[in-house]
């Protein structure tokens, strides 16, 4: 085996189109989500850390009203293809725009929660539909 890692190996047409051939679903979607995240510009939410100032983007999974401490508190589970990010906006039952499958860019100071990346009351942006 060589020593460089497979994705620092130079590439050619073949082999990309034997790495897309023998890929899953799963996996062409988290490479697609990792190279828009880097021609936006923005941090990939793996590289991210606490009481960090950051721009990410990505696909919303889920979303969910949940109370945060009698305060209603509208969920989601942003992810980029690196990890995982929930936003959470406060005070808010529903936003418009913000459902499963929208992308988004979110802006803000990330915080860790029970061990999960956790941004509070972003700035957003959402993605055009039909960019897919």
């Amino acid at each position: 085996m060589s020593s460089l890692p497979r994705s620092e190996k130079p590439v050619g047409r073949f082999r990309r189109m034997l790495d897309r051939l023998s890929s899953s679903q799963e996996d062409l979607e988290s490479e697609e989500l990792r190279e828009d995240a880097e021609t936006a510009g923005c941090i990939r939410i793996g590289d991210c850390h606490d009481r960090q100032i950051v721009t990410v983007t990505g696909t919303l999974r889920t979303v969910t009203l949940r109370p945060r401490a009698g305060v209603p508190a509208l969920e989601a589970e942003l992810f980029d293809g690196s990890a995982a990010l929930d936003v959470v906006w406060l005070g808010r039952r529903s936003i418009v725009g913000i459902e499963p499958g929208r992308r988004l860019i979110a802006s803000g100071r990330i915080s860790m929660s029970r061990g999960r990346r956790v941004l509070f009351n972003p700035k957003y942006e959402l993605r055009p539909l039909g960019r897919e």
